[in-house]
Parts: structure tokens; C-alpha cells; sequence
């Protein structure tokens, strides 16, 4: 691991730990750049939850090194209070049966969800690359 392959790895695990929901994906919330990460914004979306989400994009070990820190090869990665919760079809399979709105403490499908003005997602600063 080089040094700066290093900082990318702390700075994954930092932005971890300091958010309980994070989002790592291609693109953005507003602009993803791939069908699966569209996918898994949607269902943060419908449940109003509020995340922060990482563009892996601009640098290729970004993806590297979070795959080695969370054992997924695959993006998007949603993680919540630190624990890997999964990549897109587990997240929209625990979205469709309600336990991901609960494992989120938040109102399931179905559910009026609180109006509080705080749906739009957080924006983390990218010091990744």
C-alpha cells in the first residue's frame, strides 16, 4: 500500500465512521452515473432518509480500497452506524420488505414519513482523491 493509498483508506474509514448513514456510489445523488446507484438513491429517497454519499468515480483506488475495507466488490455500498448494509439488490430487497426502514428507524413504505424540511441528502466533501 503506498502512502497516499493509505490516506484514501483512512479517509474512507473517517467518513465512515462520522456519518451513520453513508452512501458510497457513481455520481451523485443528483446525477448518478449508473443504474444501481440510481437504484439505491431512489429507495433513500422514497424513505426520506438523510445520507451522505461518496462519488467513487474520480479516482480508481477510492473503489479499491473500500472494497478492502468492506469485503464488497461491488458499488453502490450503503453503509449504516459503520456496518456495511449492502450493495443494491440487498438494499431495494430490505426496502421492498420493510426491514431496511426499520434497521433505519425510519417510517416504512406505506408510511407518511416526517415532513422536519431535512430530506435532501448530506454532501460530503470528496477528500478522497
Amino acid at each position: 500500500m503506498t502512502p497516499s493509498d493509505n490516506a484514501i483508506h483512512t479517509a474512507i474509514e473517517q467518513a465512515i465512521s462520522e456519518h451513520e448513514l453513508i452512501l458510497f456510489m457513481k455520481g451523485t445523488p443528483e446525477q448518478p452515473r449508473c443504474g444501481f446507484s440510481a437504484r439505491t438513491v431512489q429507495v433513500l429517497e422514497n424513505l426520506n432518509a438523510r445520507y451522505a454519499a461518496v462519488d467513487i468515480l474520480p479516482d480508481p483506488r477510492i473503489r479499491q480500497e473500500l472494497s478492502a475495507i468492506s469485503g464488497w466488490p461491488t458499488i453502490p455500498q450503503l453503509f449504516h452506524k459503520g456496518e456495511l448494509v449492502g450493495g443494491c439488490d440487498i438494499v431495494v430487497e430490505m426496502y421492498e420488505s420493510g426491514e431496511l426502514a426499520e434497521q433505519l428507524g425510519l417510517p416504512g413504505a406505506g408510511e407518511a414519513p416526517a415532513q422536519d424540511g431535512a430530506d435532501a441528502p448530506l454532501s460530503v466533501e470528496n477528500r478522497l482523491n
